[in-house]
């Protein structure tokens, strides 16, 4: 066990870049989506749609296959020769695929949920529209988010698990090796849900602080 103290703390650093890099760009992407979403084009509305429909309603793993899998495709086909497509890579295309179709319903419900009333207000006291959004619009939107993001955390924080069946080695790929070659999948596995406990824990906190920075006084 003591050897795989080093792999699983490499293991820890990928699953926290994954994390990371997928949630902020996953965030990002939302954010673009729930505007496309509000918007008054039709078919821009309807697209957008379509994708956050379909991806919520299949299976992350599948996500993850059909882009790692169908990336190598298309970039050999391109090239003309084999290429695999990276682990990493894929796993962060992947999952900022997904997080961003559930984040981009939260923000578009939580914009929903703001008083029509100070959007109009803002538009007769003649601000642009980019004024409306960063100085009305995104402070409420935010702190009405907040709890369904953090849930969406935890559990993109989890999904990162996923990626190890098309190589990464991340925590969970770290575990299944040791699990295999000591024969030990009790004590490999438990050190893994520790280490994801801990970094879901560690999440819970900082939006827990976020929450109270966002919350309204006397509310």
């Amino acid at each position: 066990m003591d050897g795989f103290v080093l792999q699983f703390v490499e293991g820890l650093k990928t699953t926290v870049l994954l994390a990371l890099a997928s949630g902020m760009l996953g965030m990002a992407l939302g954010l673009l989506a729930a505007a496309g979403r509000l918007s008054r084009w039709k078919a821009l509305s309807v697209g957008i749609g379509v994708y956050t429909t379909i991806v919520r309603g299949v299976p992350e793993l599948i996500i993850i296959l059909l882009i790692y899998f169908g990336g190598t495709i298309a970039i050999s086909a391109f090239f003309g020769r084999y290429i695999e497509v990276n682990a990493f890579l894929a796993g962060v295309v992947s999952l900022t695929v997904v997080f961003g179709a559930y984040t981009a319903e939260i923000f578009r419900g939580a914009v929903l949920s703001i008083p029509r009333g100070q959007i109009e207000a803002a538009r007769s006291l003649g601000m642009h529209p980019w004024q409306t959004w960063l100085l009305i619009i995104a402070p409420q939107m935010l702190r009405i988010a907040l709890p369904a993001l953090a849930n969406q955390w935890i559990s993109l924080v989890k999904e990162t698990s996923l990626i190890s069946i098309v190589g990464l080695t991340d925590i969970m790929r770290v575990a299944a090796i040791g699990a295999g070659s000591l024969r030990a999948p009790l004590t490999f596995y438990l050190a893994a849900s520790a280490l994801y406990l801990t970094l879901t824990s560690l999440a819970l906190v900082i939006f827990n602080r976020l929450e109270r920075r966002f919350a309204v006084p006397g509310r």
